[in-house]
């Protein structure tokens, strides 16, 4: 394959990938819903930006370190499920506490913009999975010999994959209807995206556990 052939077999690839429902959807969707779009769109660039840094240290071969020492996959995946645990049980205790509602029908912002992001970049880098799905992809589509431009353009343009879909998710659950809804059934979604998230988290720990030698 050519070098463009091969750049935008890996973007398909990992567009797929995103689009698969996981932690991710399920944290940006609840905070464009319970927030508005524009934390949203916030918590989707934080996913894009952690996209980005898996496809820098695939492009550096640091993912590689991952599938060499089996202790230190074992580590992060723990690690990241506790996160997800956690998130999921702060989730689940916000389930009771009331939405208030402003004129134009727009929920309260219980948190910032800076912080959605920064949840999206957590949430996307918590997931060791990622890194070796990327670091997979990378070491069955890219040439032995690839040019610069090639190493220099996947970064940023996976930023665009990841961001772009999630930024698709923002908007597609900041609508009026669905946050009407939202009000509504505030208490079940909630719980239901606090368990999601905690299974999550206890599935990653599980798999972590079982391949322990």
């Amino acid at each position: 394959m050519t070098a463009v052939a091969v750049l935008f077999s890996i973007l398909a690839t990992i567009f797929i990938g995103a689009m698969s429902p996981g932690p991710s959807f399920v944290l940006v969707s609840r905070v464009a819903i319970a927030s508005s779009r524009t934390h949203g769109l916030a918590s989707a660039l934080g996913m894009g930006l952690g996209g980005a840094i898996f496809a820098a240290l695939a492009v550096l071969g640091l993912t590689a370190l991952l599938m060499q020492f089996e202790w230190l996959y074992l580590i992060l995946k723990l690690l990241g499920g506790a996160y997800l645990i956690y998130i999921g049980i702060r989730i689940w205790r916000g389930a009771s506490e009331p939405l208030t509602t402003s004129g134009a029908g727009e929920t309260a912002k219980a948190i910032s913009v800076s912080r959605a992001f920064f949840l999206g970049l957590i949430t996307q880098l918590s997931n060791p999975k990622t890194s070796i799905v990327y670091a997979s992809i990378f070491a069955a589509l890219m040439p032995p010999s690839p040019p610069l431009w090639l190493l220099l353009a996947l970064p940023p343009t996976l930023f665009c994959v990841e961001a772009g879909w999630y930024a698709v998710v923002a908007f597609a659950f900041s609508g009026s209807r669905a946050r009407s809804a939202y009000i509504r059934l505030k208490q079940w979604i909630d719980r239901g995206a606090g368990m999601v998230m905690g299974a999550l988290g206890i599935k990653l720990m599980v798999e972590a556990l079982k391949a322990k030698p």
